[in-house]
């Protein structure tokens, strides 16, 4: 199975949901809403994906979630807009 398609082990899910945690409460319902969803099958590429979004600044990850803004530069990859997408609220 290659990299991108492996699941993280429990004990990298943890410290990916740590590492999560922000300080506007409208960005933790959205992350744990992904987590629920997804965080028992979390993939490589998930967390690289979710990676690249936690280090934005609060409001700027708000403003992708909101759908306010788009990935722009080197946050335009595959991995970043498949979290996003998943992240989202559905319409």
């Amino acid at each position: 199975m290659a990299q991108e398609e492996s699941l993280l082990d429990e004990r990298d899910v943890s410290l990916l949901r740590w590492r999560s945690r922000r300080g506007l409460v409208e960005n933790d319902l959205f992350i744990e809403r992904f987590f629920a969803t997804y965080g028992s099958r979390l993939t490589h590429a998930q967390a690289r994906g979710l990676s690249v979004l936690m280090d934005l600044s609060d409001n700027d990850l708000l403003d992708l979630l909101l759908r306010r803004k788009e990935p722009e530069a080197e946050l335009d990859t595959e991995e970043v807009r498949n979290v996003l997408e998943q992240l989202r609220p559905r319409a």
